[in-house]
Parts: C-alpha cells; structure tokens; sequence
C-alpha cells in the first residue's frame, strides 16, 4: 500500500487555489487534508482578495475540508506574515502529525514562488505549485470549461479599469481583457471570488453588494451570502 502525501492547500477564495485544488484531487498519490487561509483581522476578510469571512467559509463547506485561519494586521509586514503562518501551520501539524506539505497556486512569478519556498524551509515545510508554469491563456479556458465559476472581487486600478470589478470571470471578459493584462491576473491585475466548480459540493448563492474604491487604489466589490 502506497501512503498519500497529506497537502494543505493554501486558499485564496479565489480561482486559481480553487483551481489548483481540483488539480490535487485527481493526484492519486496526494491527499488534500485542509484549507489555510489569511485573514485580515480588522476587516474580517481574506487579505488581499477582501472576500467576507462568512463567504470563506461557505467555500470550505462546498470543499469538504476543514479550515485553518492565519490572522494578520491590516498594515502587516512580513514578520506579521511569517509569525501568523508559522502559528497556523504549527496548529495543522499538531493535526495532522504527517503533514508538511502547502500547496499554493503559483503560476509563474518565480520570485514570490521561490520566497515562498525560502520562507518556509525555515520551518520544515515544502511548498508544491502544481499550476506553475501553465499558459494562462489556456489554463484561464482550461477552468471555465471545467465548470469553475468566479467574478472579480478586487480590480487594481492602476493596472486595469475599475469598471471590470464585479465582472464574471468568463469568456467575454477574456477577450475584453486590455493587451498586457494576465488572463488569470497573475501580475495582481485583479483577484476573484470562486462560487462554483468541481472543487464544490454544491454552487454558493452569492449577492454581489456595492464596489468601493480603496487605498485610492483597488476596486472591491462584496459578495454576501443571502441573508
């Protein structure tokens, strides 16, 4: 009998953790144990994608999996980071004993990838990056064919027009995307809000709220749950 390697997977509540999430689960030699996400502990949402608490944890329900929370100030520096994941995983160790292994879903910025890999040896864990290196032009359709559904949640207006927030992340967004921008947003042109695919149990009925501007710079739109 061959052991699974027990992975946590590091969840964005966006589509490419999601993504990389059911990639895992067709691993036959990889177990998916639980979800860790960062939270911001002043807005009570998941930092940088600014997606609810709430939403988060309708997402882990549709997934199956438990989930961990690593909390970090809003103005958080990487000693925050690193202090805040360094708790959070030594809470998933004590859990689960054989685990050493996050999962992120990394797709090209080698420097943060290997920052990452860096950040954590320090403290015996590994990092796997099963998306890295995919085109996104064919892993962004290589999703929406597979039935991942997600909308825009966080726009960097510097890098793309705020009128893109709250969008469906679909094919007519692909091609109305400017020349420059990542299909996947990889360069942090803009983050997404997964409420559907085959990492899901079930669809989440989401309400899109308002879109606000923030730190003059990134556009949010919220997503609730129905009251």
């Amino acid at each position: 009998m061959t052991t699974r390697l027990p992975v946590l997977m590091a969840w964005s509540g966006g589509k490419d953790a999601a993504w990389t999430l059911h990639v895992l689960r067709q691993r036959a030699e990889v177990e998916v144990v639980g979800l860790l996400t960062t939270i911001t502990r002043e807005y009570d949402r998941i930092s940088m994608q600014g997606i609810r608490r709430s939403v988060l944890h309708a997402q882990a329900g549709a997934t199956g999996l438990p989930l961990i929370e690593a909390m970090i100030p809003a103005r958080c520096v990487n000693d925050d980071y690193e202090q805040a994941m360094a708790a959070a995983l030594a809470d998933a160790a004590r859990r689960w004993p054989s685990l050493h292994t996050v999962a992120f879903g990394d797709l090209f910025l080698e420097d943060i990838r290997a920052w990452r890999v860096e950040n954590l040896a320090k403290i015996g864990w590994e990092v796997l990056t099963p998306l890295f290196g995919a085109d996104t032009a064919r892993l962004a359709r290589e999703m929406l064919d597979g039935g991942l559904r997600a909308n825009l949640c966080c726009v960097d207006t510097q890098q793309l027009d705020a009128r893109f927030a709250g969008s469906a992340f679909d094919a007519t967004l692909l091609a109305a995307l400017p020349t420059g921008i990542d299909p996947c947003g990889e360069n942090g042109e803009f983050h997404t809000c997964v409420w559907s695919g085959p990492m899901f149990d079930a669809p989440l009925a989401l309400l899109k709220g308002d879109t606000e501007l923030r730190d003059g710079r990134f556009a949010y739109t919220d997503y609730a749950l129905p009251v």
